[in-house]
This record gives C-alpha cells, structure tokens and sequence, in this order.
C-alpha cells in the first residue's frame, strides 16, 4: 500500500512550510516528509484489523514535530491491535525510537534494535549466530 497523499515541505526543517498533497502530486522540488491524514486513516484501520503486524521503519521525519504525526498515529493503532490481541513487532533502531518517543512500547509485543537481523531471520527462518547455539 502507497500513502494516497503525504505531508511536504520545501525544507527539511519544522520551520519549512508543510502542505498535504496527493502522493502523485508532490512537486520536484518538494519533499514528502509524512504521510497525510489519508493514509493515516486507511493505514490504521487495516493494523487495528491485523492479528500479526511487523514495523520496520517510521512513517516520517517523526524527529519534527510537524511530521511525526503519520508514525505516531500509526504506533497508537499497533499499540490498539495489540490490546486486541495481535502480535506486534517493532524492528530496527528509528521505530524503536519512535514507539518509545510514542511512549507506547510496553504496548507492543517484541521489539528489536536489530531491524534487518529481525527480517532476516524471519526471511530464513534463523541467523548464524543463533543456529549455531542450537546446532
């Protein structure tokens, strides 16, 4: 699923302007810094129905203020999938910052720092480091 329309700036900064724009309307010029209130609404109803969720990687530049909005929409409707009984997991060290930026993360089920070793084992179905323990 791509966000139908997004947050965008000129500058990557929280004093640029922000607009919400269509997606496929961002000029060349602009940058999509979060996703709009459009995906945000779609994107957390589909987690809220979920049973099992994976969350690597921030929904935007959740480190400004103006475009944190779309990543912590989205960790509260994980956080609400979870309550619900989905199994949730977070995975690498930018959506690690942000469910415990959200101040969610006792609200999900595991979290990883290790987001691409995360993939890969679930890829492969294990890690070298770790089968070798169990071999």
């Amino acid at each position: 699923m791509l966000p139908e329309d997004s947050v965008i700036s000129e500058k990557f900064s929280d004093a640029g302007e922000a607009k919400i724009v269509k997606s496929s309307e961002v000029p060349s010029d602009w940058m999509a810094l979060d996703i709009g209130p459009e995906a945000i609404k779609k994107y957390s109803e589909v987690i809220r129905n979920s049973k099992s969720i994976m969350w690597n990687g921030p929904l935007g530049v959740f480190e400004m203020e103006k475009f944190s909005k779309g990543t912590f929409e989205i960790a509260t409707a994980i956080a609400d999938a979870t309550d619900n009984g989905a199994f949730s997991m977070i995975g690498g060290g930018d959506s690690v910052s942000a469910i415990n930026k959200s101040g969610l993360a006792d609200n999900v089920s595991f979290i990883s720092t290790g987001g691409g070793a995360m993939l890969e084992f679930i890829e492969n179905g294990g890690l070298p480091c770790i089968d070798i323990v169990f071999e």
